[in-house]
């Protein structure tokens, strides 16, 4: 596929051939506009079961009527156009049965399809998750304008596709963008921890759709918790430039049934010769990205490369030093309800050095208890690989934090995608110090968040089921605060259930001023100071000196 603009025009010599009966040319031709027509169809119905079906006929129609063509050089507008009809025409075909229906089990929507494949993350992984909270009609118009800005189409094909003038499809298109930011705003909220937005949420199903939008975004109007953005929000057009398709995925196969064409009437549209060759042979199939051929039927197979490794950012074996650790001591007040699995007694290391792993699991502190005195260590400054705000949503995300001062790790757990077992992030290639120093955010994550159902916790609820710790592994706040005195890489090493961190550079300010935000103030709890001054205080779990080449290989080991 070409990405600039005149892209369709180089393909002028190859549609003209396909025209005269060049079975290669058809092919090829087949072969090279897949990835476009599974974009616009995708993203229009969001990966619902019915794209593959709604991408055959897209195709096959092209195939069946390229003779009628006139103009080579308007294939790729052509080609839209018919998949924009076949998407239309599915939606009256189906008007009486609910158009929004969800994604069969163990079927990805297209916008976690788009997270995963072109490996997003930050705003653009926001924009295409916003494009869920999009009704039908605005979809397909998302699903071109969305290959406009990224060089895929232009605007006079987008509205050829629509079937609507210039002007119009520039009003269209503003109104739609309105709509989409309104969603982002809703993505960035329930990425959040406001209580009263729990409130809210308590009844959804989990299912995006246009009256929960209007639900959702009349609260974040009047919040100022969800309004409060503290980052530049980016237009999403430049989010979408030049970024590429949603590679075709592994094993899509791509048939256009002959039924009960002839052979002459098969050449007259210029149908391969292996087509033809196979009407009475059984099925066939040869390597990926060939022409197979399966019952009379042209199947064109694109299997798309495996996505390049991502190197995990990670300084120089770390040097540390050799330090005492006294046992962690912590306070055993009446412990919140939990979903996690959570051991009874503790076995500290009773000679660990530091940069070992934390071996106390703690219970919850009494909501009422204050917390005690947060010890002020120097600070000269943190400089963070990710910015000031990095996200990680994704297995493979990092951020290297270098510098002197305190670190605050955002949790933001999302069963009601994929609840499960939850593999913890890693510390690694530490040089220098680093300490667990509070936990903070107004709350456990295992804490109770809603007043109307008993189950739901931070980690799921009873429905969508909850996101489960490692045995050993302390229970997790909404925010976590640590000590970087040197530097150190923190990775993301999601597999299972799905979460996300942000991490921010802070200061000790900010962490005092968290952690005594307690329920007289409307958190469910006072926050937990961990930092006892001393060299021997707690440091994150699952922390590492060497640089392995996978940070998820980090031995994930507790004596407790």
């Amino acid at each position: 596929m070409r990405t600039d603009v005149q892209g369709a025009r180089r393909w002028r010599a190859t549609v003209a051939a396909a025209q005269a009966g060049d079975r290669r040319a058809l092919d090829e031709l087949v072969e090279g506009w897949l990835p476009l027509v599974y974009n616009v169809v995708g993203r229009a119905l969001n990966g619902h079961a019915d794209v593959d079906d709604v991408v055959q006929e897209t195709m096959l129609r092209a195939v069946d009527n390229l003779g009628t063509l006139r103009d080579p050089d308007s294939f790729r507008s052509w080609l839209v156009a018919i998949a924009m009809r076949q998407i239309r025409d599915r939606a009256r075909r189906r008007q009486d049965r609910k158009l929004d229906e969800a994604v069969p089990d163990g079927a990805a929507d297209f916008a976690e399809l788009t997270v995963l494949r072109l490996q997003l993350a930050g705003q653009r992984r926001e924009v295409a998750e916003a494009v869920r909270w999009l009704d039908a009609e605005d979809r397909q118009l998302v699903s071109l304008w969305w290959l406009e800005v990224s060089g895929e189409l232009t605007r006079p094909e987008l509205a050829a596709a629509v079937g609507i003038s210039r002007q119009h499809a520039a009003v269209r298109v503003q109104r739609m963008k309105a709509r989409l930011e309104t969603s982002r705003g809703i993505v960035r909220a329930l990425d959040g921890a406001c209580p009263q937005l729990r409130e809210v949420t308590a009844r959804w199903d989990g299912r995006p759709d246009s009256v929960w939008r209007k639900r959702l975004a009349r609260h974040i109007r009047g919040c100022g918790y969800c309004g409060d953005t503290h980052d530049s929000v980016v237009p999403a057009e430049r989010l979408l430039v030049g970024i590429a398709l949603v590679p075709v995925p592994v094993g899509f196969t791509l048939a256009l049934a002959l039924g009960g064409r002839t052979a002459a009437a098969a050449t007259s549209v210029g149908w391969s010769a292996k087509v033809l060759g196979a009407l009475t042979k059984p099925a066939v199939a040869v390597t990926a990205g060939a022409t197979i051929v399966a019952g009379g039927a042209y199947v064109v197979v694109r299997t798309p490369p495996d996505p390049a490794p991502r190197t995990a950012v990670s300084p120089t074996a770390a040097v540390t030093r050799a330090l005492p650790r006294a046992p962690v001591t912590t306070a055993s007040p009446s412990p919140s309800p939990s979903r996690s699995p959570s051991p009874s007694s503790s076995a500290p290391a009773s000679a660990a050095v530091y940069g070992s792993v934390v071996d106390a699991v703690d219970p919850a502190p009494d909501p009422d208890t204050a917390p005690g005195a947060l010890p002020h260590r120097p600070e000269g400054g943190i400089t963070s690989s990710g910015g000031a705000h990095a996200v990680l949503n994704h297995r493979g995300d990092g951020v290297t934090l270098s510098g002197q001062g305190y670190v605050l790790v955002r949790w933001q757990i999302s069963p009601q995608y994929r609840a499960g077992n939850l593999v913890m992030p890693s510390w690694t290639g530490l040089q220098g110090k680093l300490f667990h120093v509070a936990s903070g955010g107004g709350r456990r994550m295992d804490d109770r968040v809603s007043t109307t159902d008993s189950s739901a916790t931070g980690m799921g609820n009873s429905a969508v089921g909850y996101a489960v710790l490692p045995s050993g592994a302390q229970q997790m706040w909404q925010n976590e605060y640590y000590y970087v005195d040197g530097s150190v890489t923190f990775t993301v090493n999601e597999r299972g259930a799905d979460y996300g961190v942000s991490v921010f550079p802070s200061s000790w300010d900010a962490v005092e001023k968290d952690v005594r935000y307690g329920p007289p103030d409307g958190a469910i709890r006072y926050g937990l100071v961990r930092d006892d001054g001393t060299d021997s205080a707690p440091v994150p779990q699952y922390v590492t000196r060497g640089r392995p080449s996978d940070p998820a290989t980090v031995p994930q080991r507790s004596v407790v």
